[in-house]
């Protein structure tokens, strides 16, 4: 990832996004200093295109997450209603600027439909998101409590605000 391409797309997006409109009145806001995290979805940069095609058409409005993940590593931020990302694809070039809109968490086994069909992978059906994601859960772990149906699954749900050309 090359810093100097993502502070440009910053510092595009947060105007584009319309989130520095009050500066001009109240001064400088957080968030013309705080740079949001960058991740990409995935675990190859391939499935990180993918995804990526996914949510800059419109068809994926949701991810989800291991919360052992996160346990795992305290480091990494967890996502937060109103929190913004900025996406990577695969080569690490910033993309999309994105807020969460919901975080909720659940056992696998109780991922409903509508957020399978939220994250908008393969035929969007429950069958095929379990599938999917119990086979990624299981090979990307950064855990080592292994896969259970009943393992927390953190469900972000999330809007594009501004996505590079």
């Amino acid at each position: 990832m090359d810093q100097s391409l993502v502070d440009a797309f910053w510092e595009t997006a947060r105007v584009r996004a319309n989130l520095n409109r009050l500066s001009i009145y109240t001064g400088p806001q957080p968030l013309d200093a705080v740079q949001p995290p960058t991740w990409s979805f995935g675990a190859t940069p391939e499935h990180a295109d993918e995804l990526l095609a996914l949510v800059l058409d419109g068809t994926k409005t949701a991810t989800s997450t291991a919360l052992w993940d996160f346990e795992a590593n305290p480091s990494e931020p967890r996502p937060e209603r109103g929190g913004l990302s900025i996406i990577l694809d695969g080569a690490g070039i910033p993309r999309a600027l994105i807020v969460t809109t919901s975080v909720t968490t659940v056992p696998f086994d109780e991922v409903d439909a509508d957020h399978a069909r939220a994250e908008g992978e393969g035929d969007r059906t429950l069958e095929h998101w379990r599938e999917v994601h119990e086979r990624f859960f299981t090979e990307h772990a950064a855990h080592d409590r292994g896969f259970s149906p009943t393992m927390p699954v953190l469900l972000e749900r999330f809007e594009v605000l501004y996505a590079a050309a």
